[in-house]
């Protein structure tokens, strides 16, 4: 397992261009899901606070907030858009969906 300095090194080595693509959707949508992140669970439980200073310098300049579910996914959001126990219920309906689709075949 990675210890702290090497995550938080990987964060701060990360190029921009792997995380403008979440920038721009945090912009649109104001919610990201994990699958469309560069992150980890574990970057976000470790160093949060180094994302966000790449996403600053990726052009996010808002605050951001992120909720998990059930340590299945997580969710990165803009709380001045989203409330964050809306967020939990979402990503909740997304996760379960996505468990239903590999049974429904």
């Amino acid at each position: 397992m990675l210890d702290v300095l090497q995550l938080k090194h990987s964060v701060n080595q990360m190029p921009l261009d792997k995380v403008r693509a979440t920038a721009a959707e945090l912009h649109l949508e104001g919610i990201v899901t994990e699958g469309r992140t560069p992150f980890t669970r574990v970057h976000f439980n470790t160093c949060f606070a180094e994302i966000e200073a790449l996403l600053q310098r990726a052009g996010y300049h808002k605050q951001l907030d992120v909720v998990g579910y059930q340590g299945l996914a997580y969710a990165m959001f803009d709380p001045a858009r989203w409330d964050a126990v809306d967020v939990l219920k979402w990503l909740k309906e997304f996760v379960e969906e996505a468990q239903m689709k590999p049974a429904a075949r």
